[in-house]
C-alpha cells in the first residue's frame, strides 16, 4: 500500500466514526431528555460530540494535505 491509499482509508475511517459518534451522541441526547440513557454514564452527549468534531478536524486536515501535494504536483 502505498501512502495515498493509507491516508483515504484513514479518512474515510475517522469520517464514519465521526458521524457514528455524532448519532450516538444525538441519540444520548434525547434518551436523557426522557431520564434514560444508551451508555451509562461513562461519556455525556456533549463529550461524544467533542470527540466527533476533533475527529472531523483531523479529517479536514488530511485531506488539506492531499489537496496541497495535488496542486504541488501540477506546477
Amino acid at each position: 500500500m502505498n501512502q495515498e491509499r493509507i491516508i483515504s482509508l484513514v479518512n474515510r475511517v475517522l469520517f464514519v466514526g465521526a458521524f457514528v459518534l455524532f448519532a450516538v451522541a444525538v441519540l444520548e441526547k434525547v434518551a436523557n431528555m426522557q431520564q434514560q440513557t444508551l451508555i451509562g454514564t461513562s461519556y455525556t452527549p456533549g463529550r461524544l460530540f467533542e470527540f466527533s468534531a476533533i475527529m472531523l478536524l483531523f479529517v479536514i486536515t488530511l485531506t488539506v494535505r492531499s489537496i496541497r501535494e495535488t496542486m504541488k504536483d501540477r506546477s
